[in-house]
């Protein structure tokens, strides 16, 4: 809000501005997101008063009134009170009032038509994906920019050929390599050498900020970052006109090009004029003003507008703007003369963003834009086409509300396209995309139609229907691959069409923003954070950490041909390994700090993260890191996620060493209990179970929290999970989770039935599963510990879910002696009498008996490699079960003696330095 010193008659009267409206600041101060470059007064009561000193009273004010800042004796008009019918007492849209929450401003989202089958879309994530119509179904293909790129945040395409803007302000081409692949190529702008003064570099690279193609599709008008106008008329050869700035402004959007007049361009500038280039004209650019004398100047927001013909007649040209305040304005040409007018907008409504439709003869006496608000609505805007009334004579549009996709909302500043007429696209501020079109002729299964050329059969009442984004927008829409099946990208399969089940989104809730700042003085994460945490995985077949239950930190390092404990000397006790990134570990101690163990030449170093700035408290964090045999994925925006004692989701940025907290929150009301999968099942996706046993997940990209429709005979334990996947080239795969009464539970998706939960109980019936699941191997097998002490294997049999049981190694004065044992002998899952009797065998000598048991403790178990698994056994020892090569089954070939174990096994030790 603009602070200035009011003269004593201009304060009096900003009091009673509050005291004659009867309105809080709340809805009164100018809303905090606009620059402060427009921040100004804002008329929102039709009577005022003021006291008059002679006379000691109040007395109503005479119109207009002028408001002045004086400082220093320097006085200047701020603002003016008029007598207006025109103005509306408009509350700011605010939660309390019952209205739409204003949206935050996503980043590098936008959407670019190349035909009725094909639409180019970037996203928050700063992904480029195309969706196509290959004549079968809709599919998506990815177009990523190189990793040196950085994000995408705009895509033109100008006479067939394809253009990125990255969000460091340059171009890229879209070519064809020597063998046909589709390349991403630099695409280098030069600036011309007059622009530059005495002195300074010739010629450098120009960086833009943002662009529009004509309206022939023949142009590109670029605005570059200094605020100048660029036009490129051809590619190859490079054709660039440098048309500079207009006087006393700058170029900060284009509004219109050649839709108006042929070659003439519309900018906005940043403090909110509009200016006009035509450069056949003398001089080339031109300010409009507002000369109206009944209309005060408005402030444009940098937006594209739209442009619409025939208002006031068959020659008239009308190009649609936005004001910074969010209201819709017109200027309009006809015969020859330039007028502003004055939408506004629906009551209690601000909008963000216009979206140009194609004139039709759907509804022939109305012509149709339609408008985003700042709260995630659509508006449509009816205006009568060709009305042949006086140009000074002016007739109301209609309003009407298409609201939004159910459980969605629309992005605020990001305009949608028309693909077709009766169908439109808007990106949504989750990621994906949501389809206004006319009842019967869209959605996710409809290609581009021709019903809509029978008028009287088409309805003209619209609908929404949601699209699914890739994965890098954290949704569940598949890249589609050159293999002949349902995502094939040129031919499709056709049977497709007949076993493919509506994707319903009704389980996807969409959460609000709050502040959830309860503390809990007892964390319940505390007493199974050993359970979960002790051990962590450093170096596939070299290196693993193990926490003891005292505090104590131990490696199991593979060196010189000898495997060692390696202590890790640390002084405070450490609670659990909660991650590991770039060959560093990432520990909690007692007191909930996070600890960075790392190697900086030839020393290890102890960090604490907590105590750097805006450090955080954390209790757990992601279950898994990256699975043996796969690649991590490196971008500069990785990290790692936690959960602090108030049960929040906290983000520590971890890439390029450029260390940053974050406070992701946790669902309204709701406390977070583990993290089950961290971007192992989707990337940008933190699934995570609540204390209240249901489960939710976080996008990264977009900061929103959606609940997961689950039953409500299903809780799960609060305990994180596993992610498997088949293919890491698809998004089909499940989550694995136990359930409140021990079962193994999987949350699946497929693109032919969506999410699906499956209930695969326990190995038997009076054996159930304890601890958290263990790790996943070959997107069919996964490892979980049952209340018997014994290891069962739930793997994918062809088609079927099998259950095999490996018991628990078998040893003989503490070695492993019997790797490998009938399932008669190793009483898994049997009776009570047989497990008793079972128990009696004397499998050790006297000096160690009744301090070993091989039974395997709950501790979640960790991958060791591709194909071996570490399990903590009940005595404090280590297994490892193993995959024999070929067909051979699983088998346990070794036992792991840990320093604390009482049960003594040979191991050598030594000290970090």
């Amino acid at each position: 809000m603009m602070m200035v010193d009011l003269s004593s008659r201009a304060l009096w009267t900003a009091v009673l501005i509050l005291l004659s409206s009867g309105i809080s600041c709340d809805s009164w101060c100018p809303t905090p997101n606009r620059d402060s470059t427009s921040a100004k007064f804002q008329q929102k009561a039709t009577k005022f008063w003021e006291f008059e000193q002679t006379s000691k009273r109040w007395v109503e004010i005479s119109y207009p009134f002028d408001l002045m800042s004086c400082v220093d004796g320097n006085c200047t008009k701020v603002g003016s009170i008029e007598k207006t019918e025109e103005k509306q007492s408009r509350a700011k849209i605010t939660k309390e009032d019952g209205l739409e929450l204003v949206l935050p401003l996503r980043k590098r989202l936008s959407l670019t038509r190349m035909s009725e089958s094909s639409l180019w879309v970037t996203g928050q994530s700063g992904s480029i994906y195309e969706r196509f119509w290959n004549g079968v179904e809709w599919v998506i293909a990815p177009h990523e920019l190189p990793t040196s790129a950085g994000q995408a945040i705009s895509v033109f395409i100008i006479n067939q050929t394809i253009l990125s803007l990255s969000e460091a302000g340059m171009l890229y081409q879209l070519e064809l390599n020597e063998n046909s692949q589709p390349i991403w190529t630099e695409f280098t702008l030069l600036s011309d050498p007059k622009i530059h003064t005495a002195g300074t570099e010739q010629k450098s690279t120009m960086r833009i900020k943002s662009g529009l193609v004509s309206n022939d599709g023949e142009r590109l008008y670029l605005s570059t970052t200094n605020g100048s106008l660029l036009e490129i008329s051809e590619i190859q050869p490079l054709r660039l006109y440098y048309h500079g700035r207009p006087p006393g402004g700058d170029v900060v959007a284009i509004a219109d090009s050649g839709s108006i007049r042929p070659g003439v361009v519309f900018t906005v500038s940043t403090l909110g004029d509009l200016y006009e280039f035509d450069r056949k004209s003398k001089p080339a650019w031109k300010k409009h003003i507002w000369s109206e004398k009944t209309t005060k100047e408005i402030l444009l927001a940098p937006l594209t507008g739209c442009r619409i013909n025939g208002i006031s007649g068959t020659h008239s040209h009308s190009l649609f703007l936005l004001t910074k305040d969010g209201f819709l304005v017109e200027r309009r040409l006809h015969k020859r003369k330039w007028k502003w007018r004055v939408h506004g907008a629906p009551e209690g409504y601000y909008f963000s963003a216009i979206t140009s439709a194609q004139q039709n003869d759907i509804n022939e006496r109305m012509l149709s834009l339609f408008l985003t608000t700042t709260g995630g609505s659509v508006y449509e805007y009816q205006l009568p086409k060709n009305s042949g009334v006086k140009h000074g004579d002016e007739i109301e549009g209609l309003w009407l509300n298409h609201n939004h996709p159910k459980q969605a909302k629309i992005a605020r500043g990001i305009h949608g396209v028309q693909i077709q007429t009766g169908r439109f696209i808007f990106p949504l501020d989750d990621g994906r995309l949501g389809e206004l079109h006319l009842t019967g002729i869209g959605g996710e299964n409809i290609g581009p139609t021709l019903q809509i050329s029978n008028r009287r059969k088409t309805s003209n009442k619209y609908e929404w229907s949601i699209l699914d984004a890739p994965e890098t927008e954290g949704w569940n829409a598949e890249y589609c691959t050159e293999e002949n099946g349902p995502s094939n990208c040129i031919a499709g399969t056709k049977s497709i069409l007949t076993f493919r089940k509506s994707q319903d989104h009704h389980h996807y809730i969409s959460l609000p923003n709050y502040d959830n700042s309860a503390s809990e003085s007892n964390n319940f994460i505390t007493k199974t954070i050993y359970d979960n945490f002790r051990m962590r995985m450093m170096h596939p077949d070299r290196s693993f950490f193990f926490i003891t239950d005292s505090g104590v930190t131990f490696e199991y390092l593979y060196t010189e041909n000898v495997w060692l404990w390696l202590r890790h000397e640390q002084s405070t006790a450490i609670k659990g390994a909660l991650g590991s990134y770039n060959g560093s570990l990432f520990l909690v101690d007692t007191h909930g700090s996070l600890l960075l163990r790392e190697r900086s030449g030839n020393e290890l170093l102890w960090i604490n993260c907590t105590a750097m700035k805006n450090g955080r408290h954390v209790e757990s964090g992601p279950p898994w890191d990256v699975i043996p045999g796969t690649v991590r994925r490196v971008t500069s925006e990785d990290a790692l996620y936690f959960v602090n004692k108030k049960g929040r989701l906290i983000q520590f940025t971890v890439a390029l060493r450029k260390f940053k907290w974050k406070d992701c929150r946790s669902p309204p009301n709701i406390k977070i209990a583990y993290i089950v999968d961290q971007e192992v099942f989707r990337l940008n996706i933190i699934f995570i179970v609540g204390r209240n046993g249901h489960l939710y997940q976080y996008n990264s990209i977009t900061d929103l929290w959606h609940e997961h429709y689950q039953s409500p005979y299903l809780v799960l334990s609060r305990s994180p999970g596993t992610a498997m996947r088949p293919s890491p080239l698809s998004l089909t795969g499940s989550l694995f989770m136990i359930s409140e009464n021990g079962g193994l539970v999987e949350y699946n998706w497929n693109s032919l039935v969506g999410w699906e939960w499956v209930e695969h109980g326990t190995p038997y019936r009076d054996v159930i599963l304890v601890g958290a699941p263990g790790p996943s191997f070959d997107g069919t097998q996964l490892f979980v510990v049952g209340s018997d002490g014994c290891v069962y294997r739930r793997h994918l049999d062809q088609i079927t879910w099998k259950w095999t049981s490996h018991g628990y190694p078998y040893t003989q004065n503490g070695a492993l002696e019997a790797p490998r044992r009938s399932s008669e002998n190793q009483k898994c899952g049997a009776d009570d009498e047989n497990v008793a009797k079972f128990e009696e065998d004397q499998h050790y000598t006297d000096s160690i008996k009744g301090s070993c048991n091989e039974k395997v403790a709950p501790t979640r178990p960790i991958p060791f490699s591709e194909g071996s698994v570490i399990f903590e056994l009940q005595d404090g020892r280590l297994a490892e079960l193993q995959k024999g090569s070929g067909d051979a089954e699983w088998e346990w070939v070794r036992i792991i003696g840990t320093p604390t174990s009482l049960c003594l096994t040979a191991y050598w030790t030594a000290v970090a330095s």
